[in-house]
């Protein structure tokens, strides 16, 4: 069968055999075009054949597709880009593609979690990404660090317990969203912040006005978790984000509305990069989102004896709305969200990772594993001698005994001497006493993937040869001595926690210079 390909302009004729498939007629216009092909990890290039305007499939016989003798059919050459990486989503259960070409490799962690946010639609704050072994990702390094190759597939983690409330409010669903709510407040103002900014980026109008009445502000940056908020040095820029923003990006037009209608300030909320929302949705095409913010910020208020510009009334509201907030601190209303002393830390590269999308389920599950886990053979020997005591005390709670308030000649002279008076419960005591009441975190593993900065061999000779130097001269390693420290400085019961790690802070320093 003869059939004519057109490809560039051209128009050849080529012989079809029955048996021949479209994949062996593209390889006849390959070797007569001298076309270069290709299929490698960046993209593909590839020919496509086209006949009464459907795409032809390699599989087909060209006899059995309807083709007639002295047909045409059209050949183009498509070239497609493949993804540089896959992110696997543990909430949503999705990959997300990544594009970009070698050179996103060498850019660092951060950037490629905001390229992330944008393409899921959940803050920077929430989660974290690993590669498929397990190792977290920090901001600070770079892709490279971690050997990744194009088409790489990573995976994002969530904070533990919040899989329910992040696949809820991916949905909208307000009743699902209440019911997976914590009870702290500090964490339920969080994650009242991070359900509106989802909801502002999916267009979920119903949650986001029930969010807007329960006193969750459009304007404001969606934060960290309570337990980073000690970690400000090394926070993601895009923390500083809200809803206005999210719903900007995407074109969320009835979501900017609801916003502004009820918050004007949110005309003039800027994101970490300085821009508005008018900006952010020039910059992404949103039209309709542009013509309504116009309208907005050129717009006046009218009151019953005088019409203010928008511009002049949002000075006057961010002026009151200070204003409301000092009053708030005055009557230490405030407080009641930030976090205090003795609350959990999560420190990169120091503290166990709380970041694995397990559910609320899989939490409880593994706390009755340890509740129902077997005792040891120690602990079953501590147990029984628990217990035995216990006994003793209960036999002799019967017969009460005081002490013998006769004096010897020795204990007098052991008195009077101060040697000897303390009986091996005051020594328990004063022993317990540099004890820290605030337990120090563990001992990390140098084996743990630290931040770039401090896994570097020159800065790990320093810190380990200091290590050792101070150990030697002052016979304690240096967790002993912040321990003993902290032990004297806790005797000065009547100064505030923080002014008693100032004291122990200084007594360190004076132990190092004296050695």
């Amino acid at each position: 069968m003869k059939v004519f390909l057109s490809f560039d302009g051209l128009c050849e004729p080529f012989n079809i055999l029955p048996g021949q498939t479209v994949k062996d007629a593209k390889q006849m216009i390959k070797d007569y075009f001298h076309i270069q092909l290709s299929d490698d990890k960046q993209g593909s290039r590839f020919l496509e054949l086209r006949y009464a305007g459907g795409v032809l499939r390699d599989e087909w016989l060209l006899a059995d597709t309807g083709i007639t003798v002295c047909s045409t059919i059209k050949c183009s050459v498509k070239e497609e880009e493949k993804p540089a990486l896959y992110v696997y989503n543990a909430v949503t259960m999705e990959k997300v593609q990544i594009m970009g070409n070698v050179h996103l490799l060498a850019e660092t962690v951060s950037r490629l979690k905001s390229l992330v946010s944008l393409k899921c639609g959940f803050p920077v704050s929430v989660f974290c990404l690993k590669t498929l072994e397990g190792i977290e990702m920090y901001d600070c390094n770079t892709l490279s660090d971690y050997k990744l190759d194009l088409g790489a597939t990573l995976r994002m983690d969530v904070w533990d317990g919040w899989t329910e409330l992040l696949g809820a409010c991916v949905l909208g669903h307000i009743q699902t969203v209440q019911s997976y709510l914590s009870k702290s407040k500090m964490i339920l103002r969080y994650q009242q912040r991070v359900t509106l900014y989802i909801a502002a980026y999916l267009g979920h109008l119903e949650l986001a006005e029930w969010l807007t009445k329960n006193g969750v502000r459009a304007d404001e940056a969606v934060g960290v978790h309570p337990c980073r908020e000690w970690c400000c040095e090394t926070d993601h820029p895009d923390i500083g984000k809200c809803a206005i923003h999210a719903a900007a990006e995407t074109g969320q037009l009835l979501l900017i509305k609801a916003f502004v209608a009820h918050n004007a300030l949110c005309l003039e909320c800027q994101n970490p990069l300085g821009q508005l929302p008018l900006k952010i949705s020039t910059q992404h095409g949103h039209k309709d989102c542009v013509l309504y913010l116009i309208m907005k910020m050129w717009s006046v208020v009218s009151f019953p004896k005088i019409n203010l510009p928008m511009s002049i009334y949002i000075k006057v509201k961010r002026w009151l709305f200070r204003a409301q907030k000092k009053m708030y601190k005055v009557k230490k209303w405030s407080l009641e969200f930030s976090t205090c002393v003795g609350d959990p830390l999560f420190i990169d590269g120091f503290t166990e990772s709380k970041m694995s999308s397990k559910g609320l389920h899989g939490l409880y599950q593994d706390k009755w594993k340890k509740l129902k886990a077997p005792m040891s053979s120690s602990q079953k020997f501590v147990d029984a001698v628990v217990k035995s005591t216990m006994t003793l005390r209960n036999s002799t709670a019967k017969t009460p005994r005081f002490p013998s308030t006769k004096q010897t000649p020795e204990n007098h002279f052991k008195k009077r001497r101060g040697v000897g008076c303390h009986s091996e419960d005051d020594n328990d005591i004063h022993k317990n006493n540099w004890k820290p009441q605030i337990p120090l975190p563990p001992i990390s593993n140098i084996s743990n993937n630290r931040p770039r900065h401090l896994t570097t061999s020159y800065a790990a000779s320093l810190f380990n040869s200091s290590l050792e130097s101070y150990t030697k001269h002052s016979g304690r390693t240096p967790r002993q001595s912040a321990i003993y420290c902290l032990g004297i400085a806790s005797e000065f019961k009547e100064k505030p926690w923080l002014q008693q790690l100032d004291i122990a802070r200084m007594l360190a320093k004076r132990t190092v210079y004296n050695l």
